[in-house]
């Protein structure tokens, strides 16, 4: 690999090469990237599509003076590589390592973080209109692929970018969708003559000249939107105040070269549509995009991914094997989920119940609110989401589920640490953001049995209901399926009986915890319910023991410790407490094991913290 790393250079260089020799810098990126990532695990397909594009955009743009903004990150491995950062693919994803995703404290090459989709326009756009406040010539570039399209907020920056005027590019990178004509020379040609001078300049002159004949201009707008429409499928981004360009070619860099350099001398809003192909220049992605998405290390040169040790299945499985038995049996039961099919394993329940599932794309806050209306009208839905990105729609969990107190179900994949993806998409919030929220019941469970009965329990709810679970494995349970099995509302479980200490453990930091309880001879709790407490228990505990210890996979700040603190507190119980979860910062990637242990949230961690609690007990009088 570091033989192919010499032969791609930085931006600057690439300014100054042929177009031969730019040709062998994205060979040489596209085997570096499969060969690195072959070797670690990463973001695949999306990548492969977009060589030639970032070759492109740094040959014609002055980065990073002029600003690339990636959508996601997904797609800018190649752009991460150009900049210098090749080296470093060996840790990618790896605790203290190369981040998967963008980050401006990475590299000034990284000119917006991008974890979560759909923020490129907005993002690009606020940037070219800073560059026209301060005066600057500077060219702005926002690349988002058609999948992040699907979210509204793309469309609220074009909706405000059109009026605005400002000088951004927005690079459409398509690679699934077939909205266009198919691509070809005619095309390709077509769009050389749209981004040209010469017809910029004729348009301008001509709209300048029938500006003073209104009936005239309208009639040679409305003539040359016909003809732009006979070849282009950009009528929608016109009406939005974008001159659009396209389709073209996205791995051709004969095409996209003089492109980007004819659209670079024209200002203002502008959007140029590319089609690439995920998986491009390696078979097995080609013919599975989606399977080469995310991988795991495989072998190059057939494609066959390491097999996973076997084991338990997984929290996500378990999810999806309840969401189809308990659809067989509850027609009123609607499964949605925001563009997340694979990840939250809805797989199965599209294929047995197709009427009954609904993907609404990148679309969170659509998610929430839709899933209210069927509500409305007699539906029972179920929102598989992952905790990070139900984020993205907290006000319509408060505002369209809560404040209507609608039985919905929330299904909230990757609870807690979830490894590789980092600060982006751990699902450290979702306890803390959701427990202040009235109507809601907050549900952890322990082991996969339990999530089972929770899924049971938050489905038999009148109201709104929300059940977390991890990513990762279950323990290996022999599961009893029945769908009347359910969680007394509000009440937690004694997994062991102890003295002067009692853990309560939220989630399934349940088994560290009972690990502790043992070292220490504690009482161990599964604690269960985030929301509402079992407020009879923590009296007991708080009555007849000297301190309590609570472990939760979330926030400390206003999480679930935080909601038991506060209960005590204002019942006047002053019971030397301490609560263990995520500092007051943001965890980058990693193995969540070695989080985990660095955070003291293993057993080791919890048994030290309970030690220090019990010694301060021992220096105070009246402890002893």
């Amino acid at each position: 690999m570091t033989d192919l790393l010499k032969g791609i250079p930085m931006p600057e260089e690439l300014r100054r090469m042929s177009r031969t020799e730019l040709k062998g810098v994205a060979k040489a990126l596209r085997q570096f990237l499969l060969e690195s990532v072959s070797q670690t695990g990463g973001h695949l397909s999306s990548c492969l599509g977009t060589v030639e594009l970032a070759v492109a955009l740094h040959t014609v743009f002055n980065t990073p003076d002029d600003r690339l903004v990636w959508d996601v990150g997904h797609q800018a491995y190649p752009h991460k590589i150009l900049t210098g950062r090749g080296s470093r693919f060996t840790q990618l994803r790896m605790k203290d390592g190369l981040s998967g995703f963008l980050k401006r404290d990475e590299s000034p090459y990284d000119s917006f973080g991008a974890g979560h989709s759909s923020t490129s326009i907005s993002a690009g756009l606020g940037m070219a209109v800073a560059a026209k406040l301060e005066k600057l010539d500077r060219d702005v570039v926002a690349i988002i692929g058609d999948g992040a399209m699907t979210a509204g907020m793309a469309y609220e920056a074009l909706n405000n970018g059109g009026v605005l005027d400002a000088n951004l590019l927005v690079v459409l990178n398509d690679n699934e969708m077939s909205i266009s004509p198919n691509v070809g020379a005619v095309s390709q040609y077509l769009t050389r003559i749209l981004s040209g001078r010469l017809y910029n300049t004729v348009r301008d002159g001509a709209g300048q000249a029938l500006s003073l004949v209104p009936p005239l201009r309208e009639l040679a707008k409305k003539a040359e939107e016909g003809v732009k429409g006979l070849v282009t499928p950009g009528t929608l981004f016109e009406e939005m105040g974008f001159n659009y360009f396209g389709p073209i070619d996205g791995h051709d860099l004969d095409a996209l070269i003089p492109t980007l350099e004819n659209l670079k001398k024209i200002k203002g809003p502008r959007l140029l549509h590319v089609m690439t192909k995920k998986g491009k220049g390696y078979g097995p992605a080609e013919e599975d995009p989606c399977g080469y998405h995310g991988v795991t290390p495989f072998n190059q040169s057939d494609g066959k991914m390491a097999k996973k040790a076997g084991g338990p299945p997984s929290y996500t499985k378990i999810f999806g094997d309840w969401l189809c038995d308990k659809g067989a049996a509850e027609s009123s039961l609607v499964a949605i989920t925001p563009a997340m099919r694979e990840g939250s394993g809805l797989v199965r329940f599209e294929q047995l119940y197709p009427e009954r599932y609904y993907d609404v794309g990148i679309a969170e806050q659509h998610a929430v609110t839709f899933a209210a209306g069927m509500a409305c009208d007699g539906m029972h839905p179920v929102v598989a989401i992952y905790s990070t990105f139900l984020q993205r729609a907290y006000d319509q969990l408060l505002h369209d589920v809560a404040i209507q107190n609608l039985p919905v179900l929330f299904a909230i994949d990757r609870a807690g640490l979830v490894g590789a993806d980092g600060a982006t998409h751990q699902g450290a919030f979702d306890m803390a953001y959701s427990r202040c929220i009235p109507n809601l019941v907050i549900m952890a469970p322990k082991d996969e049995q339990e999530l089972r009965d929770m899924l049971n329990t938050g489905f038999a709810y009148p109201g709104p209901a929300l059940v977390r679970y991890p990513r990762g494995n279950g323990v290996g349970l022999e599961l009893d399926k029945n769908l009347e099995r359910t969680v007394p509302l509000g009440k937690a479980e004694v997994l062991r009986s102890g003295k002067k200490l009692a853990i309560l453990a939220f989630g399934t930091r349940a088994a560290a915890a009972l690990q502790a309880g043992e070292a220490l001879d504690a009482t161990v709790i599964n604690m269960r319910f985030v929301k509402p407490l079992d407020h009879a228990l923590l009296q007991e505990l708080a009555e007849t023991h000297q301190a309590l210890l609570t472990i939760e996979e979330g926030v400390i700040a206003g999480g679930a410790g935080s909601a038991v603190a506060e209960y005590l507190l204002n019942q006047g119980q002053m019971v030397p407490m301490r609560i263990l979860g995520f500092p007051d910062q943001f965890i980058e990637q990693g193995d969540a094991n070695q989080w985990l242990a660095e955070l003291g949230l293993d057993a080791s961690g919890i048994t030290e913290a309970g030690r220090i609690l019990l010694g301060s007990l021992a220096r105070k009088p009246g402890h002893a």
